[in-house]
């Protein structure tokens, strides 16, 4: 790698930290407004796994995977339309309108209380979904924040990892995570946003599969030995 390259890592790397601090940040500030106390131990919990994650992403893919996360720190060239007004529904509207449900629930009490072994049972599965996230991050060094062709980095096929499982082991973590955050938050009503949320990236599953499958060199050939997309031996 040379030098120029490397000190656009280095910046793109902290502009990515940067964006995860102020994320979480955000985060934090909307979940106990919205809840409008800090004696909420769902809200803790929620905020420890992320704050976890994403250290434990720094710290294994700093290292590993710099010019990714560069990569991720910003809208590259080439995105897909649709895909600008994805991306910003699920990471937006999908995040914040499930904390914030949650949150006015915590607030007003309009769940009933989430039994303890189904709270411990969600937290430690969401736990794993992240750590799936992660492992697929670890091993594709084009997991890019927007559906776009990297040809400028050599875009290729990816089948190392979870990729010898399903074709989209990000999106699966993901879309299980979405359905077990409602419990750790201890909202019921938090489902009304997160299965939208879950429609979303069901969608951006099968978009961004048709584009890879259209536009990117062997990738057809991959999806033919690699058949599931999301769930292996199921779909």
């Amino acid at each position: 790698m040379n030098t120029t390259n490397a000190s656009a890592n280095t910046r793109g790397v902290a502009r990515w930290a940067v964006q995860i601090i102020v994320m979480t940040l955000i985060t934090a500030i909307v979940l106990f407004l919205s809840a409008g106390r800090l004696s909420w131990t769902g809200g803790w919990a929620f905020l420890a796994l992320n704050i976890f994650t994403q250290a434990l992403s720094a710290i294994i893919l700093i290292p590993r995977q710099a010019e990714m996360l560069a990569e991720r720190s910003h809208v590259g060239e080439g995105t897909k339309s649709w895909d600008r007004l994805l991306t910003p529904l699920i990471t937006i509207f999908g995040t914040l309108s499930v904390i914030v449900v949650a949150g006015l629930d915590a607030r007003f009490t309009w769940s009933s209380t989430v039994p303890v072994g189904l709270w411990w049972a969600a937290l430690l599965v969401a736990l794993a979904c992240q750590l799936l996230v992660l492992w697929a991050m670890a091993a594709n060094r084009f997991f890019a924040t927007t559906v776009r062709i990297q040809a400028e980095r050599g875009h290729q096929v990816v089948n190392s990892g979870p990729y010898q499982l399903v074709r989209h082991p990000g999106y699966a973590g993901s879309v299980v995570y979405n359905l077990l955050i409602p419990l750790v938050l201890g909202s019921y009503w938090a489902y009304i946003p997160a299965l939208l949320t879950v429609l979303l990236l069901l969608v951006r599953t099968a978009l961004e599969d048709r584009t890879l499958q259209a536009e990117l060199p062997g990738y057809a050939e991959y999806a033919r030995k690699v058949t599931k997309r999301l769930i292996p031996g199921v779909w």
